[in-house]
This record gives C-alpha cells, sequence and structure tokens, in this order.
C-alpha cells in the first residue's frame, strides 16, 4: 500500500503525515508513506484544498486535519 499525504508544508499538513504515520503503525500494516509537498504533483491528483490523503492513487480525503480513528478507518477499507 502507497499512502501520500498532499500538502504544502503547513502545520496542519505536517500533523496529518505524522497521524498517517501513527495509524499505519498501529494498524500493523505494510505501507510506504510519502509527503508530496510538489505544488505541480498535487495538481495532477485535482485537489484544490489541503491536506489530502491520497491511498494507492486514489484520493480518499480532502481539506481536513483528520483524527487518529479517521485515518485509521481510511486504511482499513
Amino acid at each position: 500500500m502507497e499512502i501520500k499525504v498532499l500538502g504544502t508544508g503547513c502545520a496542519s499538513c505536517k500533523a496529518l503525515f505524522e497521524t498517517v504515520n501513527q495509524a499505519v503503525r498501529e494498524c500493523n500494516i505494510e505501507a510506504v508513506v510519502i509527503k508530496e509537498e510538489d505544488m505541480m504533483n498535487i495538481m495532477s491528483y485535482n485537489v484544490m484544498t489541503l491536506p489530502a490523503i491520497v491511498i494507492d492513487e486514489k484520493v480518499v480525503s480532502k481539506g481536513k486535519k483528520l483524527s487518529l480513528s479517521e485515518v485509521k478507518e481510511l486504511i482499513l477499507k
């Protein structure tokens, strides 16, 4: 599984990246977590509000900072 956190480096984006990493550890799954900050790459996902989460190239969340339980739910779907 590949999980990307799209964001420009703001506090919410950094916090979401840490939350995603924690969720991956706690769910005990194998996943590569990537912090994508390049605007050209972010725009390729057609996301206009950040932060966003992309799991296996599918946008699953955008425009909000999620809780740990919400991130776990997205990962385990």
